[in-house]
C-alpha cells in the first residue's frame, strides 16, 4: 500500500495506524501487503486472460478494482469520497472524479480506443491517458494496479502488447510526478519502449 496524504477524518484505518479496514481483518501492515499481492496478481491474471474489452466506459474501470479489490475492501469499486496526495501529488477532488472519469471515458470512445495508431501516436496517445488515469485516482487505495490492468488490456484491444512487469517501477512513478508537473516526455518514452508491436 502507498502512504497517502488524507484529507479529513481516517475512516478506512483501523483507529490508531494506518492499516486500511479489510474483510479479513487483517491489522498488520505488511501482512496485509502481502494478501493483497497474491489476491491482486492473481485476479489481474485472470482478468488478463478472460475480461473481454468491451463496453467500456467509467463503470467498466469501477468494476475492475472491484474485482481486484472487493475480496479485502468493502468500498471496492467505489469512488472515493476523500482527498488524497502523494508523493507532492494532489490527485483531483474527489467531488469531481465521476464527472472527470465520464469525460476522460467518453473522449477515449471518440478515439476508437487508441485503435488504428501507429506505435508514434499510440505512445502519445496512452501516455496522455495513463496520466489522465493517474490523476483521476479515484479509489482510497490499488490506484495503480487498476490502471495497469485496465491499460494492459486496452493496449492488446489495440493490437499492440505491453507487460508492466516489465517496467521499472521507479521510472514510472517518476515518470507520473513529472507529467503532473507538465512534463510528459519522460512518461512518453516510458510508454513507447514498454509498447510491444
Amino acid at each position: 500500500m502507498g502512504v497517502y496524504s488524507v484529507q479529513g477524518t481516517p475512516k478506512y484505518c483501523y483507529p490508531g495506524t494506518t492499516v486500511l479496514i479489510n474483510r479479513l481483518g487483517l491489522t498488520d501492515q505488511a501482512e496485509l501487503d502481502r494478501v493483497e499481492r497474491q489476491i491482486v496478481l492473481l485476479k489481474s491474471t485472470i482478468a488478463e486472460r478472460e475480461l473481454p474489452f468491451a463496453a467500456v466506459d467509467f463503470l467498466y474501470y469501477l468494476d475492475l478494482h472491484r474485482m481486484l479489490f472487493s475480496e479485502l475492501y468493502d468500498w471496492a469499486g467505489t469512488v472515493r469520497d476523500i482527498d488524497l496526495a502523494k508523493k507532492g501529488t494532489s490527485f483531483y477532488p474527489a467531488k469531481d472524479i465521476e464527472p472527470l472519469g465520464e469525460r476522460l471515458f467518453a473522449r477515449l470512445r471518440a478515439q476508437d480506443y487508441l485503435c488504428g495508431l501507429e506505435k508514434d501516436a499510440f505512445a502519445d496517445a496512452l501516455s496522455e491517458l495513463y496520466h489522465d488515469l493517474n490523476m483521476l485516482h479515484p479509489f482510497r487505495e490499488g490506484n495503480g494496479r487498476t490502471e495497469r490492468l485496465f491499460l494492459t488490456l486496452l493496449v492488446r484491444h489495440a493490437g499492440f502488447d505491453i507487460s508492466f512487469a516489465d517496467c521499472d517501477r521507479d521510472l514510472l512513478m517518476i515518470a507520473a510526478i513529472q507529467a503532473a508537473q507538465g512534463d510528459l516526455s519522460l512518461l512518453r518514452s516510458t510508454m513507447y519502449d514498454l509498447i510491444q508491436a
